[in-house]
C-alpha cells in the first residue's frame, strides 16, 4: 500500500525513500492494517503459493496472504514502513512467511517468479516509471500465475482535484502499458467501480477505483 494518489514530476525531489519514510513518521499508524477488499475478493479463485506484494507499506495485504497460506515476498522503498510492516507479522504470528525487502523499484526488483503480484495503489506525487514497474512485475509473474493491478481512478468525492494537471490511468491504459503478448496472457477481471471510504468524523464517501486482473498462461 503506497501514496494514495498518482505521478507527478517536479525539480528538487526528495530520493523516493526519503519522502516515504517521511510520509510514515508523520503517524504512528499510516494504514488500517486490514486488508485491502480487491485482494481479498480477486484472490479468493487463487491456490496460496508464492506471493509477491508490492508497495507493502505496513504490511496489512501482506500480512492477510500470509494467513491465507501464501509465501510471500513484501517490498516497499521505506524503511520505516517495513520495520513497522514486519514488527506487525510477528505480532500476527506469521512472520515466518513474509520475507521483508526493501527496494526502489526504480532501480531494483524482487528476484524470483510468483504465483500472484499484486500491486496496490502503486502511485505517488513523486515520479515513479510505473509502466516499467510493471511490466517487471508481469515478468516475475510464473506461468499460470496472476497480476493484480489496483489503482485509484480519480480524485476522492471528498477531495475533488487538488492537482487537476494529475491524469489517472484507465484500465485500457494500464493493460496498454504492460505490453502483454494477448496468446500468453488472458484478462480474468476489468472495471471501474466505486469504494465506500468513511471518513474519521463519520461521514461515508466514496472513490473511484480500477482493477486490472490477468492471468499469465504460458511462459
Amino acid at each position: 500500500m503506497t501514496e494514495t494518489t498518482p505521478t507527478t514530476t517536479g525539480t528538487d525531489e526528495p530520493s523516493a525513500q526519503e519522502f516515504w519514510d517521511g510520509r510514515y513518521r508523520q503517524s504512528e499508524k499510516l494504514f488500517s492494517g486490514r486488508p485491502n477488499l480487491e485482494l481479498v475478493e480477486e484472490s479468493a479463485d487463487l491456490t496460496p503459493g508464492r506471493a509477491l506484494d508490492l508497495g507493502c507499506g505496513e504490511g496489512g495485504d501482506a500480512i492477510w496472504l500470509a494467513r491465507q497460506g501464501w509465501q510471500v515476498t513484501a517490498t516497499d522503498v521505506s524503511a520505516v514502513a517495513l520495520e513497522r510492516a514486519a514488527r506487525h507479522a510477528r505480532e500476527a504470528g506469521v512472520a515466518e512467511r513474509i520475507d521483508f525487502q526493501r527496494h526502489d523499484l526504480a532501480t531494483s526488483f524482487p528476484s524470483g517468479s510468483f504465483d500472484l503480484v499484486s500491486a496496490h495503489f502503486l502511485q505517488s506525487l513523486i515520479a515513479l516509471p510505473r509502466d516499467a514497474i510493471l511490466r517487471t512485475a508481469a515478468a516475475a509473474v510464473a506461468p499460470g500465475g496472476t497480476l493484480l493491478v489496483v489503482d485509484h481512478a480519480g480524485w476522492p468525492s471528498w477531495e475533488p482535484g487538488p492537482h487537476p494537471e494529475v491524469h489517472f490511468p484507465t484500465t485500457q491504459e494500464v493493460l496498454a502499458g504492460l505490453q502483454l503478448a494477448p496468446c500468453q496472457w488472458e484478462v480474468r477481471t476489468e472495471r471501474l467501480y466505486d469504494h465506500e471510504v468513511t471518513l474519521a468524523d463519520g461521514r461515508v464517501r466514496t472513490r473511484a477505483n480500477n482493477i486490472l486482473k490477468v492471468r499469465r498462461l504460458t511462459a
